[in-house]
Formats: C-alpha cells, sequence, structure tokens
C-alpha cells in the first residue's frame, strides 16, 4: 500500500500553496472539517489521519515505529514528498504541533510555515516548566486508559473539549476516541503524554502558535514558553476556550490563520 492510501490522504482546493492539516490524539482528519474547507479557494488542502487513527491502514500500525513523535513526522515527511510538496504550510493540532516541528526539522525544503495550535513540548511539570501536569497525573491518567479505555474516553473527552455548556462537543470527541483501536489508543497515549520534545524548538522556521484562553491540556504557560523559545514566533490568545478550537471555533481560528498568513 502506498503512502496516500496508507494515511487516507485527502486533496482539496486548487491554490498553488499547499497546506496540510494534522490532527490530534484519538481523531482523525474530521476534526478539521470546520476549518480545511475556507482555505480551499486560496490553497491546496491536505488532510489525512496518522497510522493507527481513522481510516488509515490498521496493518501498517508497528509499536515500534510509533513509540516516539518521530514515527509519525517520518509518515507526515513521507506523504508531503510523495505530494510533491514544497514551501508548505502545515498546521498541526495538539501533539500533532510537534510532530509538524520534526518534520519540518528533519525535511526543511517541505515546510515554509508552521501554524500549531494548542502545541505542548511536554505535559509534565519539570523545575521552572509548566506543562500542566505532575508525572504522577499522567500516569495515573494512563493507567486509567488501560484499565477501562471506554470509560476513561467518555471521562476525559469534556475535560479535554471544555466548553460545558456544549456538551455535543464533548460526546463527538468521545465517540472518536471510541472508535480508535484500544490498543493503538493506549500507545499513541504513552507517546503522547510522555514525550519532551522542548529540545526541538530551537527552529527558526516562521510560526504561529494558536492559544486557546483556557485549556487545561496546553495552558496558558506552555504557550508563552514555546513562543518563548521559537525566534520567529507569534503567539496569539483565542477567546475560545478547551483545547480543540478547531472544533469549539472554527471560524475565530480560521480568522487567525488568514490574518497570520496575509499578515
Amino acid at each position: 500500500m502506498n503512502v496516500i492510501e496508507r494515511n487516507n490522504v485527502k486533496v482539496s482546493g486548487r491554490g498553488a500553496t499547499s497546506m496540510m492539516f494534522a490532527h490530534g490524539y484519538g481523531c482523525d482528519q474530521n476534526m478539521w472539517r470546520l476549518v480545511a474547507p475556507a482555505f480551499e479557494k486560496d490553497y491546496s488542502t491536505i488532510l489525512f489521519d496518522h497510522v493507527g487513527s481513522g481510516s488509515s491502514d490498521l496493518n501498517a500500525y508497528k509499536a515500534e515505529k510509533y513509540s516516539t513523535l518521530d514515527g509519525y513526522a517520518a509518515d507526515i515527511v513521507e506523504v508531503a514528498k510523495a505530494l510533491n510538496l514544497k514551501d508548505a504550510i502545515f498546521v498541526g493540532h495538539s501533539v500533532s504541533a510537534m510532530m509538524g516541528i520534526i518534520a519540518a526539522k528533519n525535511a526543511p525544503e517541505i515546510f515554509k510555515t508552521l501554524i500549531l495550535v494548542g502545541p505542548s513540548p511536554s505535559y509534565i511539570n519539570d523545575s521552572d516548566y509548566i506543562g500542566g501536569f505532575t508525572r504522577e497525573q499522567i500516569e495515573e491518567l494512563l493507567v486509567s486508559l488501560e484499565e477501562n479505555h471506554l470509560g476513561w474516553s467518555m471521562a476525559m473527552a469534556p475535560v479535554i473539549m471544555g466548553n460545558p455548556d456544549r456538551p455535543e462537543l464533548a460526546e463527538e470527541l468521545s465517540n472518536s476516541f471510541c472508535r480508535t483501536n484500544p490498543d493503538i489508543a493506549k500507545q499513541f497515549a504513552r507517546t503522547t503524554f510522555l514525550s519532551d520534545t522542548r529540545h526541538i524548538l530551537n527552529t527558526d522556521i516562521p510560526s504561529l502558535i494558536l492559544q486557546c484562553s483556557n485549556d487545561v491540556i496546553a495552558p496558558l504557560a506552555v504557550g508563552d514558553y514555546v513562543h518563548a523559545k521559537m525566534s520567529r514566533s507569534k503567539l496569539v490568545i483565542l477567546q475560545a476556550t478547551g483545547h480543540c478550537p478547531n472544533l469549539s471555533a472554527p471560524e475565530e481560528t480560521i480568522g487567525a490563520i488568514k490574518t497570520y498568513l496575509n499578515g
């Protein structure tokens, strides 16, 4: 199976510049359905599923490869090369933001700009660094997921999504979690929540950091940290709350990206 089929790649739009959208943990490309179409007039948009997610080829999943973010980043580069991308824009949500930084470092000719939505290089507090969680809290989260995938999904989705006045958003995220193969979900969670990629932030690629105003997964201190470490970054604090503004506040997310790209 070629990489286009492996990652269930979908290309739309008619612009000369390409935009690749990457989804976060427990999700698939459908999470961009309210954002990506807004760019199809001016860009060629690329959606895909990480291996193990959505309609990707589950047979291509190898636990060893995807035990680090490098495995996912390698897939991003493979897809981009298969599509002959040059000077493209990478839009990554949550953990995919860090995958995008790795991909851009490994293949600098492919991506000229990074849009990082709710990025976090490490979820674990460390000395002066505030990631949002203690190591014990992360370990408890992972044990809970190991013991009861469906229960964890239903309990965590509202926490991650926020916006308690719009329960349909948490329900969609919970359903997405539940559709994921449990064994792959557990592995992806460990890769996501135990990775520490603070050392890769020393990049000079132009980047937009979109930070939600109240996000328990990636608190404001994380956005400030990423911005301080990335020399050519711009930090925008959205009015949106929760960790998924691509679903909860698509118009604000679209507006912030367009303002940056057109600036």
